[in-house]
């Protein structure tokens, strides 16, 4: 018997629950999955609180490590014993287990040097970071990319990517210590946004041009400077509402400052197909970001759902246990 997170209601954390479930064999193009670690992010607060609808009862978490106990028919890209990692959206939706069955195809076999608790922290920023740097824009040397939430764990793989290709990064921060830890990881500036114009600063450090991209992962309290710090036909992409939704907004306003938008999202582009691999793999390159560890997924949610960052579940003390 697995023990797994559910919960049959929308709401705050209080409606998270552990109970036991039977795994039962895969089907074809499964595997059963026996999860080392789980990553506990943001997000999962969207499919909790009803943000993301989804049928209820259901089990929670889209991102896990661990070891392929059972191959189902026709799976051929991994075998028994493999260490993986997985995301998605409601494909992978039911995370927060010790044990399931999982479709094979979001499934990505796992160098030695990376353990399973790192893959669960990064696999979901891994994927965005390469998205995000290699089919978005066309990066060229000396390009000018404003990043928000430099200091997260997409933007601490971001700013080293974007380093690495040449181009000049300023990072948005909320303190001076994070400040100094995008800094670190290849931010050649940073912007403190608690008490710094974001679009003023961005346009001096520019020299009154702007940026050509930015990457927006906070969404409603950035929207404005965001757009207000990119130069003609610049882009901006919306990547997160970690402060909220982007309210509607006059397409006008974009027509006016000449400036392009893209709302990129994650879970389309882990669906099978030629290109991915490359991508896949490109993400365990380099570093990793840090990853907060939480004992109890119940306990971490209230956390999270404060600090906006990411942690990972290893299964050693689960929440309270009920009864299916």
């Amino acid at each position: 018997m697995a023990k797994v997170i559910r919960f049959d209601r929308v709401g705050g954390p209080e409606v998270l629950y552990s109970t036991t479930a039977e795994v039962g064999r895969p089907g074809p193009g499964q595997v059963r999955l026996r999860h080392v670690a789980v990553g506990l992010n943001y997000a999962d607060t969207y499919f909790r609180d009803g943000t993301y609808p989804i049928p209820l009862p259901n089990g929670i978490g889209v991102e896990a490590a661990g070891i392929v106990e059972e191959l189902g028919e026709g799976v051929t890209q991994v075998a028994l014993g493999d260490r993986v990692s997985y995301t998605g959206f409601t494909n992978t939706l039911g995370a927060y287990s010790t044990e399931r069955l999982v479709d094979a195809a979001p499934l990505i076999k796992l160098p030695d040097a990376i353990s399973l608790e790192t893959a669960a922290a990064m696999t979901m920023r891994g994927l965005t970071s390469a998205y995000l740097m290699t089919r978005i824009w066309d990066y060229k040397p000396g390009d000018t990319l404003l990043l928000h939430a430099a200091a997260g764990g997409v933007g601490l793989i971001v700013s080293q990517w974007a380093k690495l290709l040449g181009l000049n990064v300023i990072g948005t921060v909320s303190t001076e210590e994070k400040a100094a830890l995008a800094r670190a990881h290849g931010c050649d500036h940073t912007i403190n946004y608690s008490h710094e114009d974001v679009a003023k600063r961005a346009r001096e450090l520019t020299g009154g041009v702007g940026v050509n991209v930015v990457i927006d992962s906070v969404g409603k309290n950035t929207f404005e400077a965001s757009l207000d710090s990119l130069k003609r036909r610049g882009l901006m992409v919306c990547v997160g509402t970690a402060s909220g939704p982007i309210p509607p907004f006059n397409p006008h306003i974009l027509r006016a400052r000449v400036r392009f938008t893209s709302h990129a999202r994650l879970w389309p582009t882990t669906s099978p197909t030629p290109q991915k691999k490359p991508n896949w793999r490109a993400r365990f390159l380099g570093t990793s970001p840090q990853a907060a560890s939480a004992s109890k997924s119940t306990s971490a949610m209230p956390w999270m759902t404060r600090c906006r960052r990411t942690a990972i579940w290893k299964h050693a003390k689960p929440p309270a246990h009920r009864s299916s």
